[in-house]
């Protein structure tokens, strides 16, 4: 019995092709819709979690502010010192690197080239506490971090715009006011999870920065790397006693730094993608919505237009049953095809267009099937009110019906 019924509903589909067509374009569209908008938001939390690993997994980062602002530091609170420093890599016993950091932005000159890159002063710990590389040249000697001689490592996007057609390795760079020698380029890691181009550095040593280029000796943030993941826990803890003791924090008193590590940062990435991904996706769903209305008026429409076909039936033996799954299995396979052609079309969509936003495909099978078993459904559901009047039409009307 299913399968005749199952028949006359394709059937009765081929009918009217383009009807039907139009029909299931709400189901199409909406299931496309949540298919991408997931998909692309699974591979953007697998993006977030690289880039967060470009910085280092044990990277621990204490900045000034009891609160901390993506993207600054806070102005309120002092910065840190050169003694913070060294007192923070003499008591930790589990900390790997202390790195010091300020950062400004200034204008740099090579002939007729001027850029206006990140400059940082730091020392060469930065490199192994931001899991970076010197791949051409070398780092900091001991005598220029010591007395600030004006050397300095350039990024990649500072060696491709400023010197593209030599080696720069030796050359002169000028910055604001000064002059420092390139002695070596940092491997590149591309556009940060902010958008920033983390390429576009210039590193120059702590003091030569604070004595040539700031002209004050603030230290605006430190980086520091655990000497095991497992040991990030207990890191953190020795570094917010020692800056409480520091900076003359009572124990109940309110802290005016923050020290954040790589695992909060992911986590607070992954919270603010998943809840965005869901609320893409919920207002994609309502196009499911629109697309099932769509399936119950056409669904009507038909009843109405075999209505004489339908007393026929019931005429000559069939049930009421037999009648209410014909309209229910037109609708289901109404819904179902425009989920498989959503589906097909959400996944072409994604493999065309994850590349063009640098963003890795991320096959998701329990969202397609999840899709697809509630757009069928969506079918079933609105389905019914049509199909159930079809079933309760009385023989005698119906086959008087013109």
């Amino acid at each position: 019995m299913f399968s005749n019924t199952l028949m006359m509903a394709i059937r009765e589909i081929r009918r009217n092709l383009m009807r039907s067509g139009l029909t299931v374009l709400g189901i199409v569209i909406g299931v496309a819709a949540v298919i991408i908008i997931v998909t692309l938001g699974a591979g953007t939390q697998v993006q977030v979690q690289g880039e967060i690993s470009k910085m280092g997994n044990n990277m621990l980062t204490l900045m000034p502010g009891g609160e901390r602002r993506m993207g600054g530091i806070s102005g309120s609170a002092p910065a840190f010192t050169a003694a913070d420093v060294l007192a923070l890599r003499r008591e930790i016993p589990d900390v790997a690197a202390v790195a010091p950091v300020s950062l400004r932005r200034y204008q740099a000159v090579v002939g007729n080239v001027n850029r206006r890159p990140q400059v940082m002063g730091t020392d060469n710990a930065f490199i192994p506490v931001r899991n970076w590389q010197v791949v051409d040249g070398r780092s900091f000697t001991p005598a220029e971090v010591r007395f600030g001689r004006m050397s300095c490592i350039i990024g990649a996007t500072i060696k491709n715009e400023m010197f593209p057609s030599e080696n720069p390795i030796g050359a002169k760079i000028r910055i604001k006011n000064t002059t420092c020698e390139v002695i070596g380029v940092l491997e590149s890691k591309g556009t940060a999870m902010f958008g920033g181009d983390q390429d576009d550095i210039i590193v120059v040593p702590l003091i030569a920065f604070q004595r040539r280029l700031s002209g004050a000796d603030r230290i605006d943030q430190i980086y520091l790397s655990a000497a095991d993941l497992s040991l990030i826990d207990k890191v953190k803890s020795d570094v917010e006693k020692i800056m409480r003791e520091r900076r003359k924090i009572p124990d109940d008193g309110a802290l005016d730094f923050n020290v954040a590590d790589m695992r909060e940062v992911s986590s607070a990435m992954g919270n603010v993608t998943g809840m965005l991904t869901g609320f893409l996706s919920a207002i994609a769903a309502v196009s499911l919505l629109v697309g099932g209305i769509g399936i119950m008026n056409i669904m009507l429409v038909s009843v109405t237009e075999r209505t004489r076909e339908i007393g026929i039936r019931l005429a000559i033996g069939a049930l009421e049953k037999e009648v209410m799954l014909q309209f229910l299995v037109e609708a289901a396979m109404l819904s179902g095809f425009g989920g498989l052609i959503g589906i097909g079309f959400g996944l072409m969509v994604v493999a065309l267009g994850a590349p063009a936003l640098n963003v890795p495909f991320i096959l998701q099978p329990g969202t397609i099937f999840i899709a697809f078993v509630f757009s069928a459904a969506v079918g079933v559901v609105f389905g019914f009110v049509p199909a159930r009047r079809a079933a309760q039409l009385d023989p005698i009307d119906a086959l008087r019906h013109e």
